[in-house]
């Protein structure tokens, strides 16, 4: 059981590596790519630059929780992106019938579908991520925790997708709504979670999970950062990082449940697929 894992995950792998060599045919596309995503993320940070020079705080952040909050939003997404790709057009493969060459190969389907496709340009998401976030404090155990909800972030990001993905099983329309919750979920990610309150909020926690995506994490590396600068004494740094830890493990403990749920859903959907016939290899 376990070699067998092993090797499903290794054989995944390289489908993420050979899909990364193709895009680093034309080296210079490859890094302009990275590059112009980066610049553009760049720009979208200027209007948070001029309101809070008009405003101390927003939503009980400041300009460095916002730089994180956007960085931890970005390195989630782009990751996402580099490693499972084809996730966010999953919708259209099982509508069209062409999941076909994928049910024929000797590997998970879920994870052979996932990993089928990157996006170079998307490293540029991962890389931009890492530099805003050295820009609002950078420490090795800042980074680790950074890297860590990035991991988790990006699970719950894909889960998401795959769920609402997986959908398109049952109702032929699925993809719309679910393009709308997937483009709603990213624009959410990257607003202080303070400025929502109510039904809103409870929304955004439980329906769509920007909140243990990325809010949660940002709160729980500011409690870490927290007791690293305040000099806290010995029992009240101890209970704060109890309580983190807690949290920390409660976001990579939702992050497996709707990963697994994700999983499952898809697995039920694909009983009820419909091959198109077509004629299609993959290599």
């Amino acid at each position: 059981m376990s070699t067998a894992v092993k090797n499903q995950v290794r054989v995944c792998l390289l489908s993420v590596k050979y899909n990364i060599m193709r895009e680093m045919v034309n080296p210079v596309t490859f890094v302009t790519n990275i590059l112009f995503m980066m610049l553009n993320n760049a720009t979208i940070l200027v209007q948070w630059f001029i309101l809070f020079r008009l405003r101390g705080e927003i939503g009980g952040y400041t300009m460095k929780d916002v730089m994180l909050l956007w960085g931890l939003t970005a390195s989630s997404f782009g990751l996402s992106k580099v490693l499972f790709a084809r996730v966010f057009s999953l919708s259209e493969l099982i509508i069209s019938g062409k999941l076909d060459s994928y049910l024929v190969q000797p590997k998970n389907v879920c994870l052979s579908v996932l990993t089928s496709a990157t996006s170079t340009a998307s490293i540029g998401d991962f890389l931009y991520g890492l530099v805003l976030m050295a820009f609002s404090g950078f420490s090795v155990g800042r980074l680790v925790l950074f890297l860590l909800f990035t991991v988790t972030g990006t699970v719950i990001f894909v889960a998401f997708t795959l769920l609402l993905g997986s959908l398109s099983f049952w109702f032929v329309r699925a993809e719309m709504a679910g393009g709308q919750m997937v483009s709603g979920m990213i624009s959410f990610m990257t607003y202080p979670d303070g400025i929502f309150r109510g039904i809103s909020r409870f929304l955004l926690y439980f329906l769509i999970p920007v909140g243990m995506a990325v809010w949660q994490p940002v709160h729980i590396m500011a409690a870490f950062s927290g007791i690293a600068d305040n000099g806290m004494g010995v029992g009240a740094a101890g209970q704060s990082l109890q309580s983190g830890l807690a949290a920390l493990l409660t976001v990579a403990g939702y992050a497996i449940a709707l990963m697994s749920f994700a999983v499952f859903v898809f697995y039920r959907g694909l009983r009820r697929y419909a091959s198109s016939s077509l004629m299609e290899a993959r290599m």
